[in-house]
């Protein structure tokens, strides 16, 4: 079982603590930091966990590493300190607010720091899936992604893995305008009452030299009951749409397919409502690790991160790196600033990149 500690008690944080109410075999959160004592006592009477007001009183219950899971302002000082004290920490996105913050941030890291950050889109089922079947080269190399359904560092974590892009520089053009929508769902909760708001729509080209990514994305998207997502990844001998997969064989036969998502508990089925995997061209691309415990998706992607990070801890392979995660924020921003230039402007190699 793997001990955790979590500092932090924001919306974000309790996914950490349900994650481990719903697979207790493998989780346990040893303490939780937080100073807002009506929270603390909903904690330990939700989740029978041990609050603390101070990171000392976390760190002496002994967990093999730490989530931060604060305000981006402050999770950098926070995570510096539990870094400087030897303990590993897996840092809930993003890794800073802006540029002058991700460079201090790398270049404070203490001598064999252990962090990696929880990000968590390409580790959900069905991008998972759609990133193995890319590695078949069925439809030859990725050349062009297209990415509309979430923002900013989540949206360039994706462009980059499905391009296969690492630090490479980038070309940015972008404008934001204002889309008219029914208020929906939110962190909050369904709406009370019909009202219609205005959002930001970001539509940005970024263009790597040989590899083009296109973002579409209006705020709050990946929420919304009445805006469809789209993920489009174009190959010379084929595509990725969204479920959809065409593909040639050979020069004249082309070939059709789709991933097909398999959820037990529908219909006749008596599994127990929960995700089996997801499929195409007959085989499994994507097998859900925490069958049984009727994790949502993003769940089921945020307890892959701890996953890795309990193997991270003892030796094994990064999953998501600081430097990373500073690419993507870098990138998310600098999408943010070509908007605001009304030009195309060229990202620079940073101080993470390696």
């Amino acid at each position: 079982m793997t001990k955790i500690g979590l500092y932090g008690s924001g919306w974000r944080a309790e996914f950490f603590l349900r994650i481990a109410k719903f697979l207790p075999e493998l989780f346990k959160i040893t303490g939780v930091v937080t100073t807002n004592e009506e929270k603390a006592a909903w904690y330990t009477r939700e989740f029978g966990v041990n609050c603390y007001k101070t990171p000392a009183q976390m760190l002496a219950t002994s967990p093999d590493f730490v989530v931060v899971s604060i305000k981006a302002s402050a999770a950098m000082d926070v995570s510096l300190s539990l870094l400087g004290q030897g303990m590993p920490v897996l840092l809930e996105t993003p890794a800073a607010v802006n540029l002058e913050s991700l460079r201090h941030f790398n270049n404070s890291l203490p001598k064999g720091a252990k962090i990696q950050v929880a990000e968590q889109f390409h580790f959900h089922p069905m991008h998972a899936a759609r990133l193995a079947y890319l590695k078949q080269g069925k439809i030859g190399t990725p050349v062009h992604v297209q990415v509309s359904f979430i923002h900013a560092f989540h949206a360039m974590s994706l462009i980059r893995k499905f391009l296969n892009i690492n630090f490479e520089d980038t070309e940015i053009t972008a404008k934001t305008f204002k889309v008219p929508v029914v208020a929906g769902y939110t962190r909050e909760g369904s709406p009370a009452e019909e009202v219609i708001v205005e959002k930001t729509q970001t539509v940005a080209v970024l263009d790597f030299g040989g590899k083009t990514a296109l973002l579409n994305h209006e705020v709050d998207q990946h929420r919304s009951w009445v805006r469809s997502p789209i993920i489009q990844v174009k190959g010379e001998r084929g595509e990725l749409f969204c479920n959809k997969i065409k593909y040639l064989v050979d020069y004249i036969t082309p070939i059709e397919s789709e991933f097909i998502r398999k959820d037990l508990g529908r219909e006749e089925n008596f599994e127990g409502f929960d995700l089996k995997g997801v499929l195409a061209d007959g085989e499994w691309l994507y097998r859900n690790p925490y069958q049984g415990s009727r994790l949502c998706d993003d769940e089921i992607a945020i307890a892959t991160c701890l996953t890795a990070m309990a193997e991270y801890v003892k030796g094994g392979p990064a999953f998501y790196s600081l430097a990373e995660a500073s690419q993507d924020t870098y990138l998310g921003i600098m999408v943010e600033e070509a908007a605001k230039a009304g030009r195309a402007i060229s990202t620079e190699t940073q101080c993470w990149a390696v």
